[in-house]
Formats: structure tokens, C-alpha cells, sequence
């Protein structure tokens, strides 16, 4: 079973040719791996270029070769960096050596900087970051990621963290002392700190939200019947032609996925056959498909032809769309048609013409507001869905802490919530946390990270 306490090895490079390729080793072997490669240790924090050997001692290449002595490191261990030229042979033969060095294993995904959370290098959330900043899918997703990686959501966390280790020593104070003068329940000052903690948490509860939004972006899915104009729209908003458009109606028989940065929000944008009924196999597929992409879906686009105005069958296909998913109906192709053809309808309509660009403006604001994105701030910060539910559940300990409080009648009961919600708290960083929790988190990173 493999230790924390090995030695691990691998590739800090993507598979397959570049200019340069980064061999990654952390542990007490470190330096010993660099003594076999390259024949000899640099000083600390020098690097040295050195010829770097195969496994039978000869000479495949010639690189910088990097030593940090622990904890000053990445990982908080000794590390070696062997930088060599980016061929996939070279890059290989030289990690095939060092893994056949005694005590050397192939790291884990996630393993580096699972290290340098448990050494006390990074916190959990900043450790999160780390592959958010690898995963950035806009400018603004890579800005608020390298927030996280520099503290910014650990340190409004940690301050709410505080806040409530004050709060939980004040109401255990009375408990345990209770012949001493704190009788504060009966002043209400508990009371206010919890609700003023509350509202704390929501508005934090919030910047994760958009931080949320910002890391794994909206599922947006166009539907419609056929020739209402989706590939059209799907074209426009991906700035290039992924769809093909004709006036064939059901040229789009299948799913077809685009990714769409909005002002910094990425949007999964999928075009879908049109809806309608077919005795056509191929067809009947690719409609199927299309209602599952809409279950799946965070926003839903509803596109009408104007100029034939909402059909029966719209109808129907609106009375079958999810519930618990948020529409907009889109009248497209208003440059010909009737753009009050909806008037009445009791949907939320934007008129467009995607010929023209009327319109689109305005829809692209909408979609915004729609999926509650408000932007990436200065101080923005990537988050994930756990951070969201431990956010939910201090707050509903917050909740239940106000009312025992309130009550008067059960301030251990206000304790034990005051403590439960602390520790969702340290569930975020890692100050409170379990080896499954860890285990998930850092299978999701790449090897060499």
C-alpha cells in the first residue's frame, strides 16, 4: 500500500511533444534521484545543467536540474525538477530511471499537492485552485482561481471561522461558569452575533455561488422546432460556423456542443434536433437526445419563427419542458415576421433577429441575469459545489443555534450548533475534514500535480 512517507516520481508536462519537458520528485530520495540522473546534487535552489543518464548509465541528454531542500518547497519535502527537451523517448527513459531507484514510486494524481496541503503549504481550498487554474476555461475563471490559490476565499472563510471560535468560547464560558457574571443570553447579545454570522455567511455563501458559476460555467440548451433558427444562434454566439445552417428543415439531427465565453462565463451550449413528431429513425434518435440534453440543461432558449408565431406544437413542447429548469422563449427572424406574435402568451419573450444582430444584445444580458451571473469582480475567487453545501449546512446550524438561543431555554443545544457549524467551516479548508473527502478531491488532479 503506498505511504505518504515514499518517495514519488512523474511528469509535470502534458503526454506528448514539446519544447521542454518537466520531471517532478518529492521525498526523502529527492536528492539521491538527482545524484543517479544527473550525477551530481546542485546547491539548494540552483539549477545546473548537467548531462542526465538512462538506467544503464548512459548520457540521453543534457538539462537543468533543480534542488529544494525541504520545507522549502511545493510540497513542504525535498523536490527535484529535471528539466529536459520535451521528446517523448527522452522524457520517458529519464522517469523510467528514476523510478527504478530503490524507494521511488509513480505519484498518484493529485499526489504533489496533496502533499503540500497535508504539509501545511496549502489549504484545501487553495489547494482546489491549484487544478481550477489548470482547468480555466476564460481569463476571468484563471483570475478568480489564482484569487483562491492566494487566499482569497481561505481568508473570508477563516474570518468567519474566528468569529464563530469567539462566539462558541463565549456561550461555553457561561455554561461552565455559570456562578460568574455572564449572563448574556438574557441581554440578547448572542443573538445578535449569530444573526449578524448569518447574514455573513449568505453573502459568502453568494461570492462562492458566482465563484461556482465561474469554475464550471452553465449548461444552456437550444431547443425548438425545426428551422426556428438554433444553429443559427448556436453559430453566433460560438463566433464560427458549428453548426451547419440550411433551409432544410431537420439538418441538425444530433447534439451539437460548443463552449461560449459570456464576459467571463463560460456557457456548455448544445444545439439540438428539432422537435417534432417523425417516423424517420435517424430522426427520432437524435429528437430523444435532445429532450435528455434539456433535463440536463441550467437555462433553456425556446426558439419561435416569428413568422409562423407560437404553434400548437410549441405548445406542447413547452407544457413538456422541466419544471424546476428556467426558460426563455426566444421569436426569432423578426426582420420578417411578427414580433408581437407572443404578446400575451404568459412566457418571458426577447424578440431577435440573429440575421440582423437586433436583439442579441439584449438576450446575452438576459442569459446573465437569468442564471444569476454578476460578474468577475477584482476579488473574485473560483469555488465548488462542496464549499456551497457546507455553506448551506453552517448556515441551517447557524439557524438552529439562533432559535435555541432565542428561546433562552436551551443554550447547550445553542452550543453544540455553534460547534457543528464551525466545523462545516473547517469541512472548506481542511481544518476539519476526512481521508474519503481528501481522496476524491485530489483524484481529480493530474499525475504531475
Amino acid at each position: 500500500m503506498n505511504s505518504i512517507n515514499d518517495t514519488i516520481a512523474a511528469r509535470a508536462t502534458p503526454e506528448g511533444k514539446g519544447g521542454i519537458g518537466v520531471i517532478r520528485i518529492s521525498g526523502k530520495k529527492a536528492a539521491y534521484a538527482a545524484e543517479k540522473v544527473a550525477g551530481k546534487l546542485p546547491a539548494p535552489r540552483e539549477a545546473a545543467y548537467l548531462p542526465l543518464t538512462d538506467r544503464e548509465g548512459r548520457t540521453v541528454d543534457h538539462g537543468i536540474v533543480i534542488y529544494f531542500q525541504g520545507p522549502r518547497s511545493y510540497t513542504g519535502e525535498d523536490v527535484t525538477e529535471i528539466q529536459c527537451h520535451g521528446g517523448q523517448f527522452v522524457i520517458d527513459m529519464l522517469l523510467e530511471h528514476v523510478l527504478s531507484l530503490d524507494g521511488i514510486r509513480m505519484a498518484e494524481p493529485g499526489e504533489f499537492t496533496k502533499r503540500a496541503f497535508l504539509n501545511g503549504k496549502l489549504d484545501l481550498t487553495e489547494a482546489e485552485a491549484v487544478a481550477d487554474l489548470i482547468d480555466a476555461s476564460s481569463r476571468e475563471a484563471a483570475r478568480s482561481a489564482a484569487n483562491s490559490l492566494s487566499g482569497a476565499f481561505s481568508g473570508i472563510v477563516d474570518a468567519l471561522t474566528e468569529r464563530l471560535t469567539k462566539l462558541r468560547a463565549y456561550v461555553e464560558a457561561s455554561l461552565d461558569f455559570p456562578d460568574e457574571d455572564i449572563d448574556f443570553m438574557k441581554e440578547g447579545e448572542v443573538l445578535q452575533k449569530i444573526r449578524k454570522l448569518e447574514e455573513d455567511v449568505k453573502e459568502a455563501f453568494e461570492e462562492a455561488r458566482q465563484g461556482v458559476i465561474l469554475k464550471d460555467g452553465m449548461n444552456l440548451v437550444i431547443a425548438g422546432r425545426p428551422n426556428a433558427g438554433k444553429s443559427s444562434l448556436l453559430n453566433l454566439l460560438a463566433g464560427s460556423d458549428r453548426a451547419i445552417v440550411t433551409d432544410i428543415a431537420g439538418t441538425t439531427r444530433d447534439l451539437i456542443e460548443s463552449d461560449v465565453s459570456l464576459d467571463g462565463l463560460t456557457l456548455h451550449v448544445t444545439d439540438t434536433a428539432g422537435l417534432h413528431e417523425s417516423d424517420d429513425t435517424v430522426e427520432k434518435i437524435g429528437i430523444d437526445r435532445a429532450w435528455n440534453a434539456i433535463r440536463r440543461a441550467d437555462h433553456i432558449i425556446y426558439m419561435i419563427d416569428s413568422s409562423a408565431g407560437l404553434t400548437d406544437d410549441d405548445r406542447e413542447f413547452l407544457s413538456e419542458m422541466p419544471e424546476d429548469r428556467s426558460i426563455t422563449v426566444v421569436l426569432n427572424k423578426i426582420d420578417k415576421g411578427d414580433r408581437s406574435a407572443l404578446e400575451g402568451s404568459g412566457y418571458t419573450v426577447l424578440p431577435v433577429s440573429i440575421r440582423t444582430g437586433e436583439g442579441i444584445g439584449e438576450l446575452k444580458e438576459h442569459l446573465k441575469r437569468s442564471l444569476g451571473y454578476r460578474g468577475a469582480g477584482e476579488g473574485s475567487f473560483t469555488a465548488r459545489r462542496r464549499h456551497l453545501d457546507a455553506l448551506e449546512r453552517t448556515l441551517s446550524h447557524l439557524r438552529a443555534a439562533e432559535e435555541n438561543a432565542g428561546s433562552g431555554m436551551a443554550p447547550e443545544l445553542a452550543a453544540e450548533e455553534l460547534r457543528l457549524a464551525q466545523n462545516e467551516l473547517g469541512e472548506i479548508t481542511g481544518k476539519v475534514t476526512s481521508d474519503d473527502l481528501l481522496g476524491v478531491i485530489f483524484s481529480t488532479f493530474c499525475i504531475g500535480k
